[in-house]
């Protein structure tokens, strides 16, 4: 019985097979040549039911999709297809040379992109002669006017005034030409219109002139007015020297040589007084005694890391405050140079006289100490320095 099932089976795979050869293939077998196929498998169109016998306890059923009531099918389209009917590749628009290259729009119509029209054809307005004069005059003369127009940046200490004898203008021409009012305060870094070249109003506002091509130091001075002998001094070079493009060239102008005069003179005065103050002191100094002597100066005050148990008394019971200007000198100058206990000294860049009123340590040479009171931090910044004592 078994082998007879097996062999029905068999035969009827052999004829669905010699059947549907010619008919549509599964889409999971596609060959070359097929140009359809069926998406659901063969086994599972045609569903069958398998039991065993009557005699055996198991029973098998498949369990298939049901059968479509009309097949399916589905058309097989190769890569090269879709790309010819889904994508459009448009040949490239560089390198086609200087004939005309046609392009297609949305709407599949040719539309030349170089095309040329006709004389002919073109719409141009004809303008009169003398209109069209006038306007290149006037394209002109406003070119050349802003060729010939720089803006200064306003800085710390300018004034409308200053500004306009900095530049050689009157204060009502550079009011009228930025549209000013005459109680119109200017601001640091606003810019004011001036009729000169940008680089001039540059040069003019530092002083210094950089060197372009074709410059001389002639032309140079006769830009800005200037005698070229007095450029020449003014840079320390010689009227024939060969100035090189880019090096910079100091300008001798009015305003600098007045600041340079003003400077030179509160130098002068400044040196004069300094003058007048030393030979002063040095006078009081040389007729406040006979003798002088280099000594080294430090400073104490009073407390107990810089003195005994006992502050504020001094050698010789001398009892001391701050505010007093008393010194301690060594034992050499008691012993050797006359000082004495009260002895009225002047000290070189100190103002006033002070008084011997205490000694130091018997190790130190030549030095004295200049009391500060309880100014420990005045003390401090003294240090140590080497002074001139008179006595």
């Amino acid at each position: 019985m078994y082998r007879n099932y097996l062999a029905f089976l068999l035969f009827s795979s052999l004829s669905a097979t010699s059947l549907n050869a010619e008919s549509i293939v599964d889409c999971r077998v596609i060959t070359g040549g097929t140009t359809e196929c069926n998406p659901y498998s063969r086994r599972l169109i045609k569903a069958k039911e398998v039991t065993y016998d009557v005699d055996k306890q198991k029973l098998i059923v498949t369990k298939t999709l049901p059968v479509p009531a009309k097949k399916p099918k589905m058309k097989v389209i190769t890569v090269t297809d879709m790309i010819e009917k889904y994508i459009r590749v448009e040949a490239p628009l560089r390198y086609k040379g200087s004939h005309d290259i046609v392009i297609e729009t949305k709407q599949r119509e040719k539309v030349p992109v170089a095309q040329k029209v006709p004389a002919e054809e073109e719409k141009t307005e004809e303008v009169p002669e003398p209109v069209r004069l006038a306007e290149k005059a006037r394209q002109k003369a406003e070119a050349e006017r802003n060729r010939n127009q720089g803006f200064y940046v306003i800085v710390e200490g300018d004034t409308l005034s200053t500004i306009a004898a900095k530049y050689g203008m009157k204060t009502k021409e550079l009011r009228a030409l930025n549209q000013l009012e005459k109680d119109t305060k200017i601001r640091l870094g606003k810019k004011l219109l001036l009729p000169f070249p940008q680089d001039t109003v540059d040069a003019i506002a530092t002083g210094a002139y950089q060197v372009q091509s074709d410059d001389t130091l002639i032309s140079i001075a006769r830009r800005f007015n200037l005698d070229p002998k007095a450029v020449a001094e003014f840079n320390a070079i010689k009227t024939t020297a060969i100035i090189r493009v880019g090096s910079v060239i100091q300008l001798p102008l009015p305003y600098r040589l007045k600041a340079l005069e003003a400077k030179k003179k509160a130098e002068a005065a400044k040196r004069k007084l300094a003058k007048a103050r030393k030979r002063k002191n040095a006078k009081l100094i040389r007729g406040f005694g006979k003798h002088r002597l280099r000594v080294t100066a430090t400073a104490y005050t009073s407390h107990g890391s810089q003195t005994d148990r006992t502050p504020f008394l001094a050698a010789w019971n001398n009892h001391i405050r701050p505010g007093m200007k008393i010194i301690a000198v060594s034992r050499d100058l008691l012993y050797r140079y006359g000082l004495r206990n009260g002895s009225r000294v002047r000290i070189a860049g100190l103002p006033g006289t002070y008084r011997v009123r205490d000694k130091m340590n018997k190790r130190f040479k030549k030095r004295i100490d200049i009391y500060m009171g309880l100014n420990r931090r005045r003390a401090l910044r003294w240090g140590r320095r080497s002074v001139i004592l008179y006595w």
